[in-house]
């Protein structure tokens, strides 16, 4: 497997170079860049394309809470960690599903530990003890219909069965269906949202919309969020705790 590819963002160059050294200590991480204001962290993850991004919260420009909603909507699998000298912000990093919010001063084993977490997870996941497999499976529900989706090459045509997955993806609604199919689409996710059934299709999270019929199972990520794999698919999504509760309501 490849480095997990890392970006900085802390307008401290003192703190920056204490993140420096701890990266490089950690096995299967790959520092790319760093940056000192809020505008220049999205330049680079525009760029880099970063797997994760540690966040200072009190950044020049563009804060570090508004950074990771920028973030999420270029790629809502970037791993978002706080590292900040502020602990009042721990609500908005709930909003923003951060992997860990680190409160400076902080120990170095406290950061090797939630890269370590972070590298496992990318490594061992099909490991993890799932949460809840077979009872969302157990039940399928048959939907029929196509939808029409209307994107700069013209007017496709899906059918409902096929799509497994919907996402915010470069600024765009994505979906993802059987077959490795990928089409990108001028609606909105909350659009997309009205389109689809609701007995089938589940906003699991402001990023993503999953059909409950190809969860194959889901497993811990994070202090506040699962990560959801789908038949079918190599792509993952992500569902937040609150989220998680209102779905096992749905299959009992």
């Amino acid at each position: 497997m490849d480095d997990l590819k890392v970006l900085i963002a802390d307008d401290d160059e003192g703190m920056r170079e204490v993140m420096r050294r701890i990266i490089a200590k950690v096995e299967g991480f790959q520092l790319v860049g760093e940056a000192a204001d809020g505008e220049q962290t999205l330049a680079l993850a525009e760029q880099l394309k970063p797997h994760i991004v540690f966040l200072d919260v009190d950044m020049p420009k563009i804060n570090g809470v508004d950074c990771a909603r920028t973030l999420q909507d270029m790629n809502p699998a970037t791993v978002i960690i706080f590292a900040t000298a502020f602990d009042g912000y721990m609500s908005d990093a709930f909003e923003v599903y951060a992997f860990d919010y680190l409160v400076k001063p902080f120990k170095m084993e406290r950061v090797i530990q939630t890269l370590e977490r972070i590298r496992d997870r990318q490594t061992c996941r099909v490991q993890q003890e799932p949460l809840a497999p077979k009872a969302i499976i157990a039940d399928r529900k048959p939907v029929d219909g196509r939808l029409m989706l209307r994107h700069r090459e013209g007017v496709s045509f899906v059918d409902l069965n096929d799509i497994l997955l919907v996402q915010r993806e470069d600024r765009t609604t994505v979906l993802y269906t059987r077959g490795d199919g990928r089409y990108v689409t001028g609606d909105s996710l909350s659009e997309m949202e009205e389109r689809l059934p609701r007995d089938v299709f589940f906003r699991c999270h402001k990023s993503y919309i999953i059909n409950l019929n190809h969860v194959k199972d889901i497993t811990p990520y994070g202090r506040w969020t699962y990560v959801v794999r789908l038949e079918e698919t190599k792509h993952d999504a992500l569902i937040t705790h609150e989220k998680y509760e209102e779905m096992e309501q749905m299959f009992r």
